[in-house]
């Protein structure tokens, strides 16, 4: 399952970050790392972006980025 599929108020554990070169690197820098906690907060009207909490703090990806994160839901 990815991050892009998780819906409104669903909790998941980030297992493999996807990508490659500066865009991998990029969703590590932004703290979206191996066995971080994640939740899904808000999906734009029309699905895309959408708003995550993670470490704390609110993040918009889009679903594209999104699609690249495997995640396991709790």
């Amino acid at each position: 399952m990815t991050l892009a599929e998780l819906a409104v108020g669903q909790h998941a554990t980030i297992q493999t970050v996807g990508g490659e070169g500066p865009l991998r690197l990029r969703f590590l820098d932004m703290g979206l790392i191996p066995h971080t906690k994640v939740s899904v907060i808000k999906v734009a009207p029309m699905g895309d972006p959408i708003e995550i909490r993670i470490r704390g703090y609110e993040l918009t990806l889009r679903k594209e980025d999104a699609a690249q994160i495997e995640i396991t839901q709790d």
